[in-house]
């Protein structure tokens, strides 16, 4: 980049360098667009989807994540090193832009310098700051890549010549600068020259050379420093250098709908497949994710299958499709990635909410889970198998009988929509809490809260089937709209205004999912329902003071984004909330998402104790959570934690209730 910077100082202005210089310099930029558009070939082997709606909202998303580094400054540490060594990258690029401007266009043809004076001096200083961030920010990724070496972090061939070619260039710009400085500046014009600080320094060291061989090594090292840019351009498609580009245009096609919903497919068609097996049933953003990804491991450190040596890591599955797609198109995707790989996965979607890339893992791994489930017949386990069969026949995974699903409700001052429609909201209680003795306790508490504030609840009872979500998320969509048709057309009757869960897996399907096959009633989970009772009066809690930590379900945290109103229901209460050092939209999953609540924990370490063990670490004996997978998870982690009597897992309402003003 100094290399424009500096043109017409030494080796002189004009056509003789010009013509050359710009030649190669096209040649550069059209090897790099035709090689770009040959590599597309390889994204048009998937499906066709449209990224390309809501135009402004996805030029925000690009902004924000690319030009502020929204995402990369997730992480710190080497998020802050990369997004430092990005702007001043930028700067950089900025400046030899302006530089050249002047140089081959307005003083060569027009005499006309608009660097000049103070605007001169800062835009100097600036440049020079800049450049010496990024190498700064360079070493420190270097360090870390090389010397540190994260485990799992993988370095090979492309990152050495990054890491090369950014050094040479970036170093070698410093160089000819001090070397022009020490002619040009030492030591009669300090006045200008302490404005290129960095400059100044290599000037210092260089200034005992005689001018004719800093001239010399100018010239030289000018040359040298050009080509080292236009290698650098003509690298960008095949290293990850392409992460330039493909990396930022993919928050341009960053998915704008509900945030971790699937596709819903078509089960009455003529489609003689479903699900991904092979390349072309991916769509073509699938397949642009795999070069958009670098490698950089954000999502395998916050999966928590990987985190508990399950054979799973989101990183590995991308690259694997990426490297299908560039050299074996043919291959079963699925025997390439692992069938156990894919089963470990509990969809809690911690590696697209950390990704910096916008690369989309979840839907990938449930899209070959159906071809597993749909077309094979097969399952993680028998006790899958036998789960599923027991939805198909009595609604619940259990096997309980379905006309036994409200018994549950008996004495409560709830009522059974076919006895009484007349209802506030109806609360569509869940599998778990239908049958489970645990979390009846959760739904009892809950229906009590909702009488106390004066609302009227109603409930399905035997009319009421699974969601159908865990069944989704293992791969039977069959099944899965199956239920979702039962109990759209179930609710539908009553005419339903609102439904409120305090599953957020039936919260996560009805509010998104079931959309798709005409529901529209509004839902809401039962912590934004009674934080707003709360906070209306309705519902009057008493503040004793106690200790707890408090563990962000995935389908509440990372996927509808909630995660005020259950720590304002805590606080409400009193509780002073010891978080965990993974909260919010960093939390560690407890194991039961992608209907691995139905599946055996046969590979590495449990998941739930992992969770438990981290509840702990916070010093408080409470565990509260606000979903029933995660308290039954709790339940067994704990005791496989051997935590019995330090750590106690609760309900948000059965907490509410105890401390409710009578």
């Amino acid at each position: 980049m100094e290399a424009t910077r500096e043109l017409y100082w030494n080796i002189g202005h004009g056509i003789p360098v010009l013509l050359p210089m710009y030649l190669f310099t096209f040649a550069a930029l059209g090897f790099l667009v035709r090689s770009c558009l040959q590599r597309m070939s390889i994204y048009r082997q998937g499906k066709p989807l449209n990224r390309f709606d809501q135009t402004a909202v996805r030029i925000g998303e690009l902004v924000k994540n690319v030009l502020l580094q929204g995402k990369v400054l997730l992480v710190k540490g080497p998020g802050y090193a990369h997004a430092l060594f990005f702007w001043g990258f930028v700067l950089l690029f900025i400046g030899t832009c302006f530089v050249a401007a002047q140089a081959d266009f307005t003083d060569l043809l027009f005499g006309y310098r608009f660097l000049y004076g103070n605007f001169y001096k800062v835009f100097s200083l600036v440049l020079d700051l800049a450049g010496l961030v990024a190498v700064i920010m360079l070493s420190g990724l270097f360090v870390r890549r090389y010397i540190v070496r994260p485990k799992g972090l993988e370095s090979g061939r492309d990152d050495a010549i990054m890491h090369g070619l950014l050094f040479a260039i970036l170093i070698t710009g410093f160089v000819i600068e001090g070397a022009r400085m020490a002619v040009t500046e030492l030591p009669n014009n300090m006045g200008l020259a302490i404005w290129s600080p960095v400059g100044l320094l290599f000037a210092n060291v260089l200034a005992g050379i005689g001018e004719a061989t800093l001239r010399a090594l100018h010239q030289s090292l000018w040359w040298l420093h050009f080509f080292l840019v236009i290698g650098f351009i003509c690298s960008i498609p095949f290293t990850k250098f392409r992460h330039i580009f493909t990396t930022s245009a993919n928050f341009f096609f960053t998915d704008l709908g509900p945030k971790g919903s699937l596709v819903t497919l078509d089960m009455e068609g003529d489609a003689e497949s479903f699900g991904v097996a092979h390349l072309k049933d991916l769509t073509w953003k699938d397949i642009y994710d795999t070069d958009a990804c670098t490698k950089c491991k954000r999502c395998q450190d916050r999966c928590p299958a990987h985190h508990t040596d399950k054979p799973l890591s989101p990183m590995k599955v991308v690259n694997q499709l990426g490297e299908i797609a560039c050299s074996n198109p043919e291959a079963g995707l699925i025997e390439t990635v692992s069938k156990d790989a894919l089963w470990s996965c509990t969809t809690c979607r911690a590696c697209q909410e950390i990704c910096p890339a916008a690369i989309e893992q979840v839907n990938k791994i449930v899209d070959m889970r159906r071809n597993m489930v749909l077309m094979e017949g097969e399952f993680p386990g028998d006790e899958v198998m036998k789960a599923m069969e027991n939805v198909e026949v009595n609604g619940n995974p259990f096997g309980m009988a379905y006309a036994s699903r409200g018994d549950w409700a008996s004495g409560l001052p709830v009522k059974q929509l076919s006895e009484d429609s007349d209802v506030d909201i109806l609360y569509f209680v869940g599998c778990y809490a239908s049958f489970d003795k645990r979390n009846i306790k959760v739904a009892a508490s809950f229906v009590q809260l909702c009488a106390a504030a004066g609302i009227k609840v109603g409930i399905l009872g035997k009319e009421e089937k699974c969601c159908g979500e865990p069944m989704r998320k293992m791969g039977n969509e069959y099944l899965y709209q199956t239920m979702a048709a039962e109990n759209i057309e179930t609710i539908k009757s009553y005419g339903v205004k609102k439904v409120v869960t305090a599953c957020p897996h039936c919260f996560n399907t009805l509010s998104k999912d079931y959309r798709d096959l005409g529901f529209a009633v509004e839902t809401e989970h039962y912590t934004t329902f009674l934080n707003r009772l709360v906070k209306e009066g309705r519902l009057k809690i008493k503040s004793d003071s106690f200790d707890c930590t408090y563990h962000d379900s995935c389908y509440i945290g990372r996927y509808n984004d909630i995660y005020r109103e259950p720590r304002a229901l805590l606080s409400a209460a009193g509780a002073t909330v010891r978080e965990m050092e993974r909260c919010e939209s960093e939390s560690f999953c407890c194991g039961a998402g992608g209907g691995r609540i139905m599946a055996e924990e046969k590979l590495g370490s449990r998941i739930s104790e992992s969770r438990a063990k981290m509840a702990a670490a916070t010093g408080s004996d409470l565990l509260v959570s606000n979903c029933p997978f995660c308290l039954t998870m709790f339940e067994d982690g704990i005791k496989g934690a051997e935590l019995e009597g330090t750590l106690v897992p609760r309900d948000i309402a059965e907490i509410l209730l105890e401390k409710l003003e009578v």
